[in-house]
């Protein structure tokens, strides 16, 4: 009977020390989830549509030196559509890059010059259109994201491969104007240096699809007719329309698919609260 109670005894200060033991072990405590944040990386096609709002800084021809003055006081292109397709890609939520091709629809051209020469004044009326391809090579800086919208700003460069055409000089002085009062200009194209300023914000649809309103600063240099001749076919010195230092202030819709999907960045999911 006594060797039972000892055992007992044993068995209870046992149980007693394993309890106490335990006691010192770090407590368990359930997996906390920790939210990953959608790193946004890798290839994008894009599309754009706008509207163009374009300046030429000045207009020469050869004829200008014969005369006393030439006053121009009316420049002014009428808007037209542009349309836009290109591929780039996203390095991070901060900074991608693309290239852009675009066409830019005809827009058309009312110019008048006031003109001073062998003792009269007279005017001549312009009437023409313009239109060219744009391929530019863009980076953008996005700015933070804020309830899916990202302001961004970004510079571009490449060239504009512009069209005059459908010119035609009307002058309103017969005995001035040799040769006759009409003077008409064939369809000219040319490259030239272009670059870019743009400015926007960027709506983020889902994680691959995004839509962008944005405004374009664009420098597309300069363009000319083909040589100037009289409705008589005749011309006695080269002398084409040029058209100096076309800009344009752009408004423009555009898409965005990210072909790659987002890659998470992985904090640890689980840690000991």
């Amino acid at each position: 009977m006594v060797s039972v109670k000892v055992v007992a005894l044993a068995g209870l200060a046992g149980l007693l020390t394993t309890v106490a033991n335990a006691a010192d072990l770090p407590q368990y405590r359930a997996p906390v989830m920790v939210p990953y944040e959608q790193f946004a990386s890798g290839w994008y096609l894009r599309g754009d549509i706008g509207m163009s709002n374009q300046r030429v800084g000045s207009l020469f021809n050869a004829l200008y030196s014969t005369a006393t003055s030439v006053n121009t006081v009316q420049a002014d292109f009428d808007s037209a559509p542009t349309f836009g397709i290109g591929a780039g890609y996203q390095f991070n939520n901060w900074f991608r890059i693309d290239v852009t091709g675009e066409y830019r629809g005809k827009a058309n051209f009312h110019g008048l010059d006031i003109v001073r020469a062998a003792g009269s004044t007279y005017t001549d009326e312009y009437r023409a259109s313009k239109s060219e391809w744009v391929v530019l090579a863009n980076a953008y800086f996005d700015l933070g994201t804020w309830y899916r919208v990202t302001p961004f700003v970004g510079v571009g460069i490449g060239g504009a491969y512009n069209t005059i055409s459908n010119f035609t000089d009307v002058c309103n002085i017969v005995s001035v104007c040799t040769g006759g009062s009409v003077a008409i200009g064939p369809t000219y194209s040319k490259w030239n240096l272009a670059w870019a300023a743009h400015a926007g914000l960027a709506y983020k649809v889902t994680q691959s699809f995004t839509v962008e309103l944005s405004y374009r600063y664009l420098n597309i240099g300069n363009a000319q007719s083909g040589d100037l001749a009289t409705y008589l076919g005749t011309n006695t010195v080269y002398n084409p329309m040029e058209f100096r230092n076309i800009t344009s202030h752009d408004v423009r819709l555009g898409v965005r698919w990210l072909l790659t999907p987002p890659e998470p960045v992985l904090p640890p999911l689980m840690r000991r609260g």
